[in-house]
């Protein structure tokens, strides 16, 4: 890293202490960025990195709402306004205990780029609270959602921002935010995406994310003349982009042997086919049960409860070809990393935000893996969220394969600009700096035009 880019990284930390996941994103930028800076001096004269790692507005307000028992309960909910020089605000609602600033920032801080990838006029943001919706009953979640909404209302809207769905937010919870935005404004718009089919929601927007890491990793395969046939598949995650990630493995001929939650992972040697799959979804989608469940149901699985005090994932010490981390951000560590590699992984595509840390991303950089970055391989969640935007801006719904197709060809289109973006720039084959170098150049090119605001 240059003198230049450790001054600029400790400049922008300096801003934001106590931020370690926001750091951890912006220092990837900056390491990726610094060799565009150096052609482009004129992006560094105008403070380009700076002014994008500053959110053009956060919000934070209080959420009060009354459980079941009519007992009273407070929480914490924000939305951050990262940058809107594409389009408007884009990104997702996350509802878990661990939200706090800094996840947000950090997940706002990556839409930006991952929203440029996508071609689509969309600018980046993300937002949540500390709700965790676990346990509760949708008389609570409706609750909670509503009392959200009556603040967020006045400050979204679909030519300013528009939410989408993240860890805890599904179908339910944006049916119950949809009805109270449009309660209070009184407007049935394309405020929010993941709807309803009946009421404005895309086909395939469900399964977007995970299909388009798999459309990602296919992509990077071919590269090596390869594909997923005869390939054991590691999955974390057990909610909708591990469960559509899964199902597209199967379509490519894959064998995934992995899931998880928060309580541990399954390992099935025979794999998850259709039907166990189908179980899955009606497990966490229907009875919002625990993943242990899933040994019990089938005996060629095991299960491995969650240990915190291991200094690694075990999950990701399994013999297997390709890797998709789709559960949340740092679950992979160096050691984790290490593991992956020293087993044979060729292919590391992540469904979820930055689920590497900074050592596992250096590792499979440096062992020459095919390794696609969550901001490329996993942006087919807010693409297929793009379209649901166009659909709703004409009032019309395309069909399934429609939408399908323009997704892979997003996805094959995010392949090629990082390839050429790493290419150009000197690091062939390198995702992560051609996801980051290709974001950049689009969002700075834009806000170059538009002057300093």
């Amino acid at each position: 890293m240059s003198d230049s880019a450790r001054e600029l990284i400790a400049q922008i930390g300096s801003r934001n202490p106590g931020e370690p996941e926001f750091m951890q994103a912006v220092t990837e930028v900056v390491e990726s960025c610094s060799v565009v800076l150096d052609k482009h001096p004129e992006y560094r004269e105008t403070r380009m990195i700076e002014r994008m790692a500053e959110p053009e507005r956060v919000i934070i307000f209080r959420v009060p709402w009354q459980d079941d028992e009519g007992n009273y309960q407070v929480n914490r909910a924000y939305r951050v306004e990262f940058n809107s020089a594409l389009g408007p605000y884009k990104g997702g609602l996350r509802f878990h205990p661990s939200v706090n600033l800094s996840i947000l920032k950090f997940l706002g801080f990556e839409q930006i780029f991952k929203n440029a990838l996508t071609t689509l006029p969309m600018g980046g943001g993300k937002g949540g609270s500390d709700f965790d919706p676990k346990g509760k009953s949708d008389g609570e979640v409706m609750r909670f959602c509503q009392s959200l909404m009556t603040e967020l209302a006045r400050h979204i809207g679909p030519d300013t921002d528009v939410p989408a769905g993240d860890i805890g937010v599904g179908g339910r919870e944006i049916g119950y935010m949809f009805g109270q935005y449009k309660r209070v404004r009184n407007e049935f718009t394309g405020v929010l995406t993941g709807k309803g089919l009946a009421w404005g929601g895309s086909l395939i927007r469900p399964e977007a994310t995970g299909y388009g890491c798999v459309y990602f990793a296919a992509e990077m395969l071919a590269t090596r003349g390869d594909d997923f046939h005869g390939k054991t598949c590691l999955v974390s995650g057990s909610g909708n982009v591990a469960q559509y990630t899964i199902e597209k493995l199967l379509d490519l001929g894959g064998m995934p042997v992995t899931a998880s939650d928060s309580s541990g992972f399954i390992h099935d040697e025979a794999g998850i086919d259709r039907e166990k799959l189908a179980y899955i979804k009606e497990l966490k989608n229907v009875r919002r049960g625990r993943i242990s469940e899933y040994a019990d149901r089938y005996s060629s699985a095991t299960y491995t409860p969650l240990d915190s005090d291991l200094d690694h994932n075990p999950l990701w010490d399994i013999k297997a070809a390709c890797a998709f981390p789709s559960a949340t951000q740092n679950e992979i560590n160096g050691k984790d990393a290490a593991n992956l590699i020293g087993n044979g992984v060729m292919l590391v595509s992540e469904g979820a935000n930055m689920p590497s840390n900074g050592d596992a991303v250096d590792q499979f950089v440096d062992a020459g893996i095919l390794y696609g970055p969550g901001k490329a391989a996993n942006a087919g969640g807010v693409a297929t969220s793009g379209l649901e935007m166009t659909q709703n801006s004409m009032r019309l719904n395309w069909s399934r394969e429609e939408v399908d197709e323009r997704l892979q060809t997003i996805m094959k289109d995010i392949h090629a600009a990082c390839v050429a973006a790493s290419d150009e720039y000197g690091t062939p084959g390198n995702y992560v700096n051609g996801a980051n170098i290709a974001g950049f150049l689009k969002v700075a090119g834009a806000m170059r035009d538009q002057g300093l605001v």
